[in-house]
């Protein structure tokens, strides 16, 4: 097979850490590793430290961004208990506003219905609402949001019973879109291979039979996103390991081994990492930008050759088939196959109203 040229990939779902958490990641080896990955637009979690659930500290954020990221990207708000009117005249300068409605990494979980059903109401309904909820939580945002008038976008659907629902959902016209994680694909909680501490996840691993739905029901998936949410191998080897794994720079070539195997073709691939993404989320146009890739290339990922700090991956030594061969953003070379060349502060903000006068791309070694 010739050498592929595909659009810029878009990853919905990444957790750049930053600031308090730079030891894990930050915005200069997060859209580092995207880029590798054949990445140009990463949307950032807050659930962060500092949490970005106020102005202040998105603007924090966006300062390190502004300066640190070599792709272009975005801020999601975090929902917190008492801040669904001020959230909501920020909506302009965020990527969304994520809900979280199950345990996952940090303090933003929110068990109270009253609140679920206040960010709804007051979140302004063009703008994108991403809900991390699993079982029942799932249910009750998707009804939380119907009754508000709105859509609401599911972040990493792990379960049967899940995509299930959202197909029901959608069958009946509920405003609901989804995501599904290349580990939830692609790996499962009995035959993982992972050691204990680098198997936890949130949503956690599940059962073959849960694999064998999300990929029965990949029409009802919307979105591929990598939920990349990296730690340190000294963190998921201690007492408490946090939940997560990096994921940017192997999910292209998990979907482009999937490809080969017959499980995907190349076109969902497209749409579900650029133009479903694009559309849902109301992101700009990147002119002049595409990744080339070698769909052919075999490789094993290896964590101590990784962009992103994390320096480890759930796929070790995973037979892949498929790399990002050279990126090209705005017209400039971003990345050789070997060597970032986008240097930090040459991405732009996805919510910025003036990204025509933006910094042009500057060039520069990692």
């Amino acid at each position: 097979m010739p050498t592929l040229r595909l659009p810029g990939l878009i990853d919905p779902h990444v957790h750049v850490r930053d600031l308090g958490q730079a030891h894990k990641e930050d915005w200069d080896t997060a859209t580092a590793a995207a880029l590798a990955g054949g990445i140009t637009t990463i949307l950032a979690m807050p659930n962060t430290q500092p949490p970005i659930v106020d102005a202040a500290a998105l603007a924090r954020y966006q300062a390190a961004a502004q300066a640190r990221a070599r792709c272009d990207y975005g801020l999601y708000l975090g929902a917190g208990p008492d801040n669904a009117a001020a959230l909501a005249a920020l909506a302009p300068r965020a990527a969304g506003l994520k809900l979280y409605l199950d345990a996952t990494f940090g303090d933003l979980k929110m068990d109270q219905l009253d609140r679920l059903v206040a960010h709804c109401a007051h979140w302004p309904a063009a703008a994108p609402l991403v809900a991390h909820a699993e079982g029942h939580n799932l249910a009750a945002v998707i009804l939380a949001a119907h009754l508000a008038g709105r859509s609401v976008h599911i972040a990493h659907v792990s379960r049967r019973d899940e995509i299930e629902l959202i197909r029901a959902a959608k069958m009946k016209g509920f405003a609901v879109t989804c995501e599904v994680c290349p580990h939830h694909l692609f790996l499962t909680l009995a035959q993982s291979g992972l050691p204990p501490g680098y198997s936890e996840v949130r949503p956690r691993l599940a059962a073959q039979a849960d694999v064998d739905a999300l990929w029965a029901n990949l029409d009802v998936i919307d979105c591929f996103a990598t939920d990349h949410a990296p730690h340190t191998r000294a963190e998921k080897e201690g007492a408490h390991p946090p939940p997560g794994y990096p994921g940017l720079e192997t999910a292209l070539a998990l979907w482009l081994t999937a490809v080969h195997q017959g499980r995907l073709t190349l076109d969902d691939v497209v749409a579900r990492m650029h133009l479903n993404p694009r559309r849902i989320f109301g992101l700009p146009e990147q002119p002049d930008t595409w990744i080339d890739v070698d769909p052919d290339l075999a490789w094993t990922p290896r964590g101590a050759a990784l962009f992103s700090r994390a320096a480890w991956t759930p796929f070790e030594g995973r037979p892949l088939r498929g790399r990002v061969t050279a990126v090209t953003l705005r017209g400039r070379p971003a990345f050789d196959g070997e060597r970032v060349l986008a240097a930090p502060g040459a991405g732009r903000n996805v919510r910025s109203s003036s990204l025509e006068s933006s910094p042009q791309l500057e060039t520069g070694d990692l």
